[in-house]
């Protein structure tokens, strides 16, 4: 099998990318520091990364676009790099979380890649996770700050392009006291400013969950069967009461004061804030509401809200 560059515009299992004897690249990351503005858009997320990649500036052999579950914005800007020429195959997600129409999902996403796997990756790519997932363990402990353990997490959708460059990513992450004011969870979409994390921690609050990167590490498995039937389970594809319950729990093993939820203009997932607030709320946690746009450092309007939200706890 020839090796190739594929990109991935969502979560898509990079078992099953690896394992094919491929090159997984969630172009997604190229987004904050991208420093382009979008030709025209509806999401600033995927206009950028179909723009980067029209313009040469991702370079991609094959793109599988999640058209189904978590990001419907990105079916039609998928489509316009198919019509460049880019070898392109749509990966849907069931609502409904069954296992077995995951699996022909997978199936599918094999074929379009080669149609064979090497399942030895597959415990190659879970040891990984789990060792990315210790790194997760530790910041909720106070041992990793939350900036470090973000850049582990987020990376986690592709395994940073490399298996072997990943595990020194993980293995350079310094362990450290970290003392802080409030302990919060950063839900919904990954911040689209660059540097999100890092001008909280200067504001002593401690990010110990972020809901989306978590989800790239706890989905895995080391068959095809665990693989189906854990990616099923993907709270983002799934009802907002399957998110919501894994939600709740995750809230209190972690500690958690605060809550930001943080969504992209014209996403989806914006129309279940007042859902999530309701139901989180309702647990007794203060919560507020981030809207982004386009890639830049944290806005000053942005900054000033929430410094005020940590006066707001400080005050509970």
């Amino acid at each position: 099998m020839d090796m190739a560059i594929v990109g991935i515009t969502a979560l898509v299992p990079p078992e099953i990318v690896y394992a094919s004897g491929n090159i997984p690249v969630d172009i997604n990351n190229f987004v904050p520091r991208s420093g382009v503005v979008p030709r025209d858009k509806l999401c600033a997320w995927t206009a950028l990364w179909r723009d980067l990649t029209l313009m040469g500036q991702i370079k991609l052999d094959k793109l599988v676009v999640v058209a189904g579950g978590d990001c419907n914005n990105a079916l039609v800007d998928g489509e316009k790099i198919e019509l460049s020429g880019i070898d392109t195959h749509y990966f849907t997600y069931p609502f409904d979380g069954d296992p077995d129409v995951m699996r022909r999902e997978i199936d599918k996403l094999i074929d379009f890649l080669g149609g064979e796997v090497d399942e030895t990756f597959f415990q190659r790519v879970s040891g990984l996770k789990k060792a990315a997932a210790q790194v997760d363990s530790d910041r909720s402990s106070g041992l990793v700050k939350s900036p470090d353990a973000f850049e582990i997490m987020v990376s986690g959708s592709d395994l940073s392009g490399s298996l072997e460059g990943y595990r020194k990513m993980i293995d350079s992450v310094i362990k450290e006291s970290v003392e802080c004011d409030f302990r919060l969870a950063l839900l919904g979409t990954p911040p689209i400013y660059d540097g999100f994390h890092g001008f909280l921690d200067s504001l002593s609050l401690h990010i110990v969950y972020d809901e989306m990167p978590y989800e790239f590490l706890r989905m895995g498995g080391d068959t095809l069967k665990n693989i189906s039937e854990s990616y099923a389970g993907y709270s983002f594809a799934r009802n907002i009461t399957h998110r919501i319950k894994l939600l709740k729990s995750e809230l209190k093993q972690r500690g958690v004061d605060g809550i930001i939820h943080f969504h992209q203009f014209a996403c989806h997932h914006k129309l279940e804030d007042p859902i999530l607030r309701e139901a989180l709320c309702a647990e007794g946690y203060p919560f507020i509401t981030i809207e982004a746009d386009l890639p830049s450092k944290t806005p000053q309007q942005t900054r000033l809200r929430i410094e005020a939200f940590k006066e707001r706890m400080g005050d509970l």
